[in-house]
């Protein structure tokens, strides 16, 4: 039932939601779900709209094509619910017409490689950059921009560890970050089939 002041359904407005009931019923969990569709207009829109129209919250979100030939992109976005609701929201993506495959990657599982990557901006004085940058060493950083008075720092790392890069940066003067979200692969010769 649509609200026509708002536009939101009346559901998500007032808290009842399938996704605010299903989280009673089971433990609620991070998963990263990685999602193959066609790389056509409004393919996103409709992935992102199935989300926000159930009242699922999408934490990260990161897209990019992955093959040219096939018109394929791969959308792995971060999203937390119980088992119920994560069964739900798979099989609701999978029955969207351009969604090729659905993928759980448990942020558990030791066979899956998670990361997030984070460009950092930090202005200041020489001596609080340079310890900036011996922070962020740690991460295998890359410098990608540096000037008498700003230095540019790429990090690629767990999301947690750059949550509290983040923390660290800011006494240091941390002026701007940029983050993609997390990205997910299998470990090994597997992959999801």
């Amino acid at each position: 039932m649509k609200n026509s002041k708002s536009g939101y359904s009346h559901a998500v407005k007032t808290g009842k939601s399938a996704y605010g009931q299903a989280v009673k019923t089971g433990k609620v969990e991070k998963h990263i779900l990685v999602i193959w569709v066609d790389n056509e207009a409004g393919v996103l829109a409709r992935v992102v709209g199935l989300f926000s129209g159930r009242g699922y919250n999408i934490e990260s979100l990161a897209v990019a094509e992955i093959d040219k030939k096939q018109k394929l992109s791969r959308i792995t976005l971060v999203t937390s619910g119980s088992p119920e609701v994560i069964s739900q929201i798979k099989k609701q993506l999978e029955k969207l017409v351009p969604v090729h495959k659905v993928a759980d990657f448990n942020r558990n599982d030791p066979k899956i490689i998670f990361r997030d990557m984070a460009l950092f901006k930090v202005i200041s004085q020489e001596k609080k950059r340079n310890k900036a940058k011996k922070m962020c060493s740690k991460y295998d950083s890359i410098v990608l921009d540096k000037t008498s008075k700003s230095i540019v720092i790429q990090v690629t790392a767990l999301r947690r560890e750059i949550d509290k890069l983040v923390d660290e940066l800011k006494p240091l003067g941390l002026a701007s970050v940029s983050r993609t979200g997390a990205v997910a692969m299998t470990r090994g010769a597997d992959i999801f089939k």
